[in-house]
């Protein structure tokens, strides 16, 4: 019998590998194209690439930029300058100008990162997609655990990128493995539905993880597989008593029906057992409107789909302006785009920005925001712990909610 044909010859999945995104191989081949006739027309000005966006898929005027690292990392050997945002820095847009705030700035000789802009622009459209939808669920729960739990609804590959971000955004613990590790913390989570379905009864399921898992992973039962949340809740603190943590309510829309008053229900008869301790936890396909609704009532919210699908944001890398081959400094910039190479600076106490050409702070008052990451290929910023970046975030999220952020021309 003859043997079965591998689908790919040098890997198991279609993912690439570390080095091929290194050296840019997941670039568009019109880059390609551009650099051999640059190469043989002998053309290969400095040129100052600004990337940036005009709008957000959000209701808001505002969005968090997450996937520096991961842009310092691709150019680092490679012969440019780059200034740019802090990582999980919150950045404005204005839909009603054709301004805009650049959130990485790149010189170079054009033919030296040309290859990059895919990977440059996919490092951060997706991340910061991630961040910034993490970062408004937060901000919805008001200070309520939340915990990742999306990574099954994205491509493996994902994953960490997923939590990472989701972190920064400042969800509290992360439920995926190697997320966890790279984080350097602990994973989180509870137990999934198969697991009670594989025992065949949800008390001696909750009996058996209660005995077998280590003990500084906190019981929280899921009560929603076989029985009626509010008698599941009670079964499951009849059965662990003090060791019972929480209770996880993942009832599927289908069955929903008034989820708040079954949230309360169960709130209700934990407490008239003397349970008033046992936390009460939700999952399963909330978004921020869910959040809202709930939050009174419950400890905490697995946040899944809504984060790890969150909307891209639609970063594109733009010349603004460029030195040619024989020492011309030119203003120049496609039809819709604005030339110049920019700076923003920000107010932090109102989050007014100013944008303008020039490179001194309106007053005293502002900060700069495009601060150096690379010098010559060399980084040249130290990247802050995930810790100090999240709490940050977290600050200027709530900050910027509830002001009125602008942004102003000079």
């Amino acid at each position: 019998m003859k043997a079965a044909t591998r689908d790919l010859d040098d890997r198991l999945f279609w993912i690439p590998k570390e080095k091929e995104i290194k050296d840019a191989v997941t670039t568009d081949i019109y880059f390609q194209y551009a650099v051999e006739a640059l190469e043989f027309a002998k053309i290969n000005p400095i040129v100052t690439m600004e990337v940036y966006t005009r709008k957000t898929p959000f209701a808001s005027n505002w969005a968090v930029v997450c996937g520096i690292y991961e842009v310092a990392k691709l150019l680092e050997g490679v012969r440019v300058d780059v200034d740019a945002f802090e990582e999980g820095d919150v950045f404005l847009t204005d839909p009603n100008l054709a301004i805009y705030e650049p959130i990485v700035r790149i010189t170079g000789h054009y033919k030296e990162f040309a290859k990059y802009e895919n990977p440059i622009l996919g490092f951060l459209c997706q991340s910061s997609g991630i961040c910034t939808k993490a970062a408004r669920m937060v901000l919805a729960a008001e200070g309520k655990i939340g915990m990742s739990f999306g990574t099954r609804r994205a491509h493996p590959a994902l994953a960490a990128m997923i939590e990472r971000s989701s972190f920064i955004g400042g969800i509290d613990s992360v439920s995926n493995v190697l997320g966890a590790k790279l984080l350097k913390t602990e994973a989180g989570g509870t137990m999934p539905h198969s697991f009670i379905i594989c025992v065949g009864d949800e008390v001696r399921a909750w009996k058996i993880f209660d005995e077998a898992i280590s003990k500084k992973v906190p019981r929280i039962a899921l009560i929603d597989t076989f029985s009626d949340e509010k008698i599941a809740a009670i079964k499951a603190f009849e059965a662990l008593g003090e060791n019972l943590y929480g209770v996880r309510l993942d009832t599927p829309s289908t069955r929903r029906g008034d989820l708040k008053k079954i949230v309360q229900e169960v709130r209700w008869e934990l407490g008239v057992r003397g349970g008033s301790k046992v936390k009460i936890f939700v999952s399963g396909g909330l978004d921020e409107a869910e959040i809202n609704d709930l939050k009174q009532w419950v400890d905490g919210f697995g946040i899944g789909t809504s984060i790890s699908t969150a909307p891209v944001l639609d970063f594109g890398g733009k010349i603004v302006f460029l030195v040619d081959d024989s020492g011309n400094k030119i203003l120049s910039a496609k039809r819709g785009d604005l030339s110049g190479v920019k700076n923003v600076f920000r107010d932090p106490s109102t989050f007014s920005d100013v944008i303008t050409l020039g490179k001194k702070p309106p007053s005293k008052n502002y900060k700069p925001m495009l601060q150096p990451l690379l010098r010559d290929g060399v980084i040249v910023r130290d990247f802050l712990p995930l810790e100090k970046l999240k709490r940050r975030t977290v600050r200027d999220v709530k900050l910027v909610s509830k002001l009125s952020p602008r942004i102003i021309i000079k």
